[in-house]
This record gives structure tokens, C-alpha cells and sequence, in this order.
């Protein structure tokens, strides 16, 4: 399971940087904590579903471009 919250932080920091976004910027828009942004994109979080959602919404992006293929994570879950 680890690469699933491997890809998804990686996904999230992609995302937000491309938009200019400050992990900062992100947490106050999204109401929540900066450092659980941070562990989001280290993959020492797990994300949840209403989360991935509230995060999706402020990069102006669908959650769906948030999750790895699964041909990405292959044997890895």
C-alpha cells in the first residue's frame, strides 16, 4: 500500500506546484493543516477519500488525476 500513498503524494506536489501553489496556499484554501499536506506528499499519510476530494477541488483538478493508473502500482498492492 505504500506505493499507492507514494503516487498520490507525488501527484499532489505535482499538481500543486504547476499551479504555483505553496504547501501553505494549499492547506489555508483546503482548511487543513500544512503539515498534513506534507506528509501527504511523503507518503506518510493516508489520504482519505473526502480529503483527496477537498484537495482535488482547490488544484482545480479532478480526484481521479490525483490516483496512479493501476497498471502503476502492478504487483504493488
Amino acid at each position: 500500500m505504500k506505493t499507492l500513498a507514494i503516487e498520490v503524494g507525488r501527484a499532489v506536489r505535482q499538481v500543486r506546484k504547476s499551479r504555483g501553489m505553496s504547501q501553505d496556499e494549499l492547506a489555508l484554501q483546503a482548511d487543513i493543516d500544512r503539515s498534513y499536506i506534507g506528509r501527504i506528499e511523503r507518503a506518510e499519510a493516508n489520504i482519505t477519500l473526502d480529503m483527496l476530494y477537498k484537495i482535488a477541488e482547490v488544484l482545480d483538478c479532478e480526484a481521479l488525476d490525483l490516483l496512479p493508473s493501476r497498471a502503476t502500482l502492478k504487483g504493488q498492492i
